[in-house]
């Protein structure tokens, strides 16, 4: 009995000395674009995520619980914060810039107006134009396969152009589950107000019925023009106990102020 006992009490000590840590997922995506590759490692758990660029020295956090997104910048060590309701207010800032932008387009000539639209378009501005993206509509391919892990090729067509490519895998080939991957949907969620069709550049799990596809997309090319220009992979998957320091922000780095939109009121 005392045996018991001695062993049940180191138990509880040893829990009690080991930092917090939860367990998730750790995977690396490799994105090549017009020759260049870099590599963005991101790590998961239930409730947080954190994306690290290896070439740039920055990071992204996501705190669901907190819904607050956070933007580090490891060489200065600074960071800027935003929150669901900033996203709202930035949108509504967002959605006045544009009206006046177009309200300024509609005195040009029409081919003037096109230019300037789908100037706007490529950087990436949202509202720009007179409609949102259409959503590709997506075919089965047959299969291919992403490093180790097979997978389901679709080709998604937008007015019968091919625009985007995906290999999609079932969660269970990475011994995963669909839940594990319920953060990077809430992060989407999140993005919705400035970035509808964020979800489509995540690792969220799927159903042909609510993305075109079913599965999670190992590797995504997308095309313009007809050719590729982006080609993201994920080459390494596992998972991973992350300590809780891994989604905070490190000590001794300052907050930034966000910089407000082009053409809204203090914006830099």
């Amino acid at each position: 009995m005392k045996f018991i006992f001695g062993v049940v009490a180191c138990a509880v000590l040893c829990l009690v000395a080991a930092p917090v840590q939860a367990q998730g997922i750790l995977f690396v995506q490799k994105e090549t674009r017009g020759g260049k590759s870099t590599t963005n490692q991101v790590q998961i758990d239930k409730s947080n995520m954190r994306s690290e660029s290896t070439g740039d020295q920055t990071a992204v956090t996501f705190d669901s619980a907190k819904q607050t997104l956070r933007m580090l910048n490891i060489g200065k060590k600074t960071y800027q914060e935003i929150t669901k309701a900033d996203l709202e207010k930035l949108k509504g800032q967002l959605d006045g810039a544009m009206a006046q932008m177009q309200a300024q387009m509609a005195n040009l000539p029409p081919a003037q107006r096109q230019l300037m639209e789908q100037a706007m378009q490529g950087r990436g501005m949202p509202g720009a134009g007179a409609a949102a993206a259409p959503k590709p509509e997506y075919r089965a391919a047959g299969s291919d396969k992403v490093g180790q892990w097979a997978c389901t090729k679709y080709e998604g067509y937008v007015n019968q152009q091919k625009t985007v490519e995906v290999c999609a895998a079932d969660p269970k080939n990475f011994n995963l589950a669909p839940a594990d991957f319920d953060i990077a949907r809430q992060l989407a969620e999140f993005m919705k107000p400035i970035a509808p069709d964020s979800a489509d550049r995540m690792l969220v799990n799927g159903s042909v019925q609510d993305q075109g596809y079913a599965g999670i997309a190992v590797r995504r090319t997308t095309f313009k023009n007809g050719a590729v220009d982006t080609v993201t992979e994920i080459t390494e998957l596992r998972r991973e106990a992350f300590p809780a320091s891994t989604f905070e922000v490190p000590a001794g780095f300052k907050k930034e102020a966000m910089p407000g939109p082009p053409g809204a009121p203090g914006a830099r």
